[in-house]
Parts: C-alpha cells; structure tokens; sequence
C-alpha cells in the first residue's frame, strides 16, 4: 500500500501499480535512494480512465480514422503484381571448388509460395541476390528505401555456421520486402532473376 499526501493509504491497481496521482514522480525508499515508477511521463500528466474516454472525444482528436479495405477482389495492374504469398529460404549447400578452399560458394534453396498454390523452387547464390539489389536500384531509383541491405561479406567466416544462419536471414528479409513489394514483383528484373 502507498501512502498519499493527505495520509490515506492507496491500494495498489491490478499491475500491482499505485493509482495515486503522484505515482510517477518516484519516492525515497528506506536505504534513502530514489525508487521510481514504471509509468511513462507522458501518462504522468495525462490522467485517463476508461470512463473519461469516451467515443465523441476520441473523433474529436483525430479527423482521419483507421479504415480498413478488402482487396480480395480488386483487379487492378498493382493487385495483379502480387502473386507471391510467402517466400523461405529452407537450407543452404556449400559447393566445393576444385581444389580445397578455392573456388567453393554457397548455393541458397529458396521456396516462394504462389498465390496459384504451387511452390516455385529456386538456387541462388549471393552475388545473385546482389546483383538483383543492384539492378532494383537502377529500374525504381525512387524506391531504393524500400529495399533493405544485403546481410554483409565477409572473407574469414563466409563458411562458418553462424556466420551463415545470420545470412540466410537477411536474405529471407530481402527476398520478402522484395517478392510481396506490388511494385518489384511485377518487374521484369525480378521474373529474370527467378527465372534464369
């Protein structure tokens, strides 16, 4: 129990969290140190419960409201740029080159969802996920913030585990801000890069 002002004891609310006005400000436990409270500053001053918020003073806060649209049967050229559903990059193989450590890559198996219903299985390796990031740039220059970094290079751990689960998933990212973005997915760079 906390002990207001006035001397009247204020019991705590469900979270275990005093519902005294002056909950936020912080109180000097017994060793003389400052305790303070978990409630943010911006609710310090803003007092509110579910009977003072009312649906008439919440419209009169904001002019426009969330609307939400169902867009299940629009057929619109953008809509139809859609077609992937889900994209995962199940494993990854290294690839020996011809002698020990030279020449050897890795090779990512890829799986996009359609929205047909049928998985398209793809291989790539990382400097085709470059060289796609690469190309987007030139075709939508304006859109280049859509697209999220490639995960980095690097000479010494490119093989190592780890190294390679943190890749894979930045290029699981990449390749679904890239495969569900309307405007990439109906590019002719993107169907090349799936397809060659």
């Amino acid at each position: 129990m906390e002990t207001s002002d006035s001397g009247l004891q204020q019991p705590p609310n469900e979270n275990g969290l005093s519902s005294s006005p002056h909950h936020g400000r912080g109180k000097a436990s017994a060793d003389g140190q400052q305790r303070h409270s978990i409630t943010p500053p911006f609710w310090q001053s803003h007092q509110r419960n579910d009977s003072t918020f009312s649906h008439a003073s919440y419209e009169n806060r904001t002019s426009n409201p969330i609307r939400l649209e169902d867009h299940t049967d629009d057929t619109s050229e953008q809509t139809k740029a859609c077609w992937a559903r889900h994209v995962t990059i199940d494993d990854y193989v290294i690839i020996s080159g011809n002698a020990p450590g030279v020449g050897a890559y890795v090779v990512w198996n890829c799986t996009v969802e359609t929205l047909d219903g049928g998985p398209l299985k793809i291989r790539k390796r990382y400097s085709e996920f470059d060289r796609l990031r690469s190309n987007l740039i030139k075709t939508f220059p304006h859109a280049t913030g859509s697209l999220p970094p490639l995960p980095p290079k690097s000479v010494i751990s490119r093989f190592r585990p780890r190294f390679l689960e943190r890749r894979k998933s930045g290029l699981f990212y990449f390749l679904n801000c890239v495969l569900l973005n309307p405007e990439f997915a109906g590019s002719p760079v993107l169907k090349e890069f799936l397809f060659s």
